[in-house]
């Protein structure tokens, strides 16, 4: 594992902060760390630097509904597949810290308006987290979301928040299960500042899934598209000698899919099963924007792919020192390797 630490008590985020651009910034550079925050990111950067952000709107993904032996659960709804049916999570209607451990095949749960929704197989096979499940619903799976949903709430987070909260200013495409939370500090006078200072800024989409994988586990395939125009702005970037700076891990994953390996990237769309780390260095992304991730995520390899593992392990070790707060409602870091 990249960084190996521990997570002291008291440094989960509980809630989102009052103002989403007053959280702390870390700065991890290899002549060392700084502390800020995030309203000075643009400092940290230089004209001609281009930021790659993804434009994924946060769904209500999380319905309540009862299982067939009458037991409460929650269904999250976490990736919509190509033939109609959803990637989902059961989970325990209360303080759940795992999925169901009994799911089967054929199961049926139960929800609002008597919606039926039925486990077809284990995706991918061989594990009980994550189920194939058909739900006959009509208007489409988004729209009843938008009815009966609730953002995706793990247990550090004590108390519901508003969907509005789980987005982020550049959210203009429902899709994600769960918060592309590196883009949720930046608020249109962060972008008009960056702007001004000769800092770009071009869109990826990438729909996120579940992030509640088992330690070790690596992220699922998830739908992405970069446009032709996000191309070929990271294209002359990294000719003209600027940096590529990804928001967020789901911002990487699409550039370095849309590259393949090669460090060009091209206009693309589709499913991304890329897993970047040791074995699978970045080649585009060269600087990383991101939150904290939790001990043990498959996250953790993929700011090391970008950043190096040196980097990265230092940059932790100082943000448990610092007393960092960790989480999608938590601070900052900008690695710059």
């Amino acid at each position: 594992m990249t960084a190996t630490f521990e997570l002291p008590p008291g440094l989960e985020a509980g809630a989102p902060p009052a103002d989403r651009a007053g959280v702390r910034l870390l700065v991890a550079r290899p002549e060392g760390i700084e502390h800020a925050r995030f309203p000075a990111l643009g400092t940290f950067l230089s004209p001609g630097d281009l930021l790659v952000v993804n434009t994924s709107g946060t769904l209500a993904a999380a319905v309540d509904g009862t299982r067939q032996d009458g037991r409460a659960v929650t269904v999250h709804f976490a990736t919509a597949l190509d033939d109609g049916t959803w990637v989902v999570e059961i989970r325990p209607a209360r303080g759940a810290a795992g999925p169901v451990p009994d799911s089967r095949a054929g199961d049926v749960i139960t929800l609002p308006d008597d919606v039926r929704v039925t486990l077809a197989q284990p995706h991918p096979g061989g594990q009980i987290r994550l189920w194939q499940a058909a739900a006959g619903l009509e208007g489409g799976v988004l729209a009843y979301l938008e009815r009966h949903g609730q953002p995706i709430r793990y247990a550090y987070v004590s108390r519901p928040v508003p969907l509005a909260d789980y987005q982020t200013v550049f959210a203009r495409q429902p899709g994600s299960a769960e918060m592309p939370s590196a883009g949720r500090p930046f608020t249109a006078d962060i972008v008009t500042d960056l702007v001004t200072r000769g800092i770009g800024i071009v869109p990826i989409t990438l729909h996120t899934g579940v992030s509640s994988q088992d330690a070790g586990e690596p992220p699922q395939p998830e739908r992405y598209a970069v446009p032709p125009a996000t191309a070929r702005a990271v294209n002359m970037t990294r000719a003209a000698g600027g940096r590529v700076v990804a928001v967020g891990t789901t911002a990487t994953r699409a550039l370095e899919s849309a590259a393949e390996g090669t460090g060009v990237v091209h206009g693309r769309s589709g499913w991304t099963d890329l897993v970047l780390g040791p074995g699978r260095p970045a080649q585009v992304v060269s600087g990383l924007i991101t939150g904290w991730h939790a001990p043990g995520a498959s996250h953790l390899d993929l700011l090391a792919a970008v950043a190096g593992p040196e980097l990265v392990g230092r940059a932790y070790r100082e943000a448990v020192g610092a007393r960092y707060l960790w989480h999608e409602f938590g601070d900052s870091c900008l690695l710059l390797p």
